[in-house]
């Protein structure tokens, strides 16, 4: 009777792990620090933290669609008025979401790169922007990840047309 019940409840346990379907998309949820390496107003500027959230479309094991929404605040300032050359006041950043898309691709199992492109909201202007990034993800059920990215806005300032990038560093955990 014990060797009948106990191949019986190997059986269910075993069809439900059969039964368990991959998840089409992996959803992270990330804090991130962005350190300003150009920018007409750069004192007004010099670092952001926020938050950020990742998509990944698992269709493939190596190329996957993606997409990320951040947002970023800057909390420092050096409260100083900046002009351009026509003496137009340079408008600094306060804030800045970017909504990107594009392809992740993992060339090893722990480590993707992306690059990410689409609008980017900053200092009350919608400007275009790319997003390089290498990452990985930590040992075991890809729970976490790390990744380093390289953000680049073109032409940020309306009449100085100077671009505004960023290194970005951000640590994230998987919701789904």
């Amino acid at each position: 009777m014990q060797k009948t019940i106990t191949t019986v409840l190997l059986c269910l346990a075993y069809s439900f792990c059969l039964a368990q379907k991959h998840r089409p998309v992996s959803l992270y949820l990330s804090t991130q620090y962005n350190k300003t390496l150009y920018d007409v107003t750069m004192g007004n500027n010099p670092w952001s933290i926020g938050l950020g959230l990742q998509a990944f479309i698992n269709i493939s094991p190596k190329i996957k669609p993606t997409a990320e929404l951040t947002g970023d605040a800057y909390l420092m300032n050096d409260k100083v008025l900046r002009f351009d050359s026509t003496g137009n006041v340079l408008n600094d950043i306060d804030g800045m979401v970017n909504l990107f898309a594009g392809l992740s691709f993992n060339p090893v199992k722990p480590v993707y790169i992306s690059v990410l492109g689409g609008p980017s909201f900053v200092g009350g202007q919608t400007r275009f922007g790319i997003k390089p990034s290498v990452g990985f993800y930590f040992p075991g059920s890809r729970k976490f990840t790390a990744k380093v990215s390289y953000i680049n806005i073109f032409n940020r300032g309306e009449t100085t047309k100077h671009n505004f990038g960023s290194l970005s560093i951000a640590v994230g955990f998987r919701l789904f």
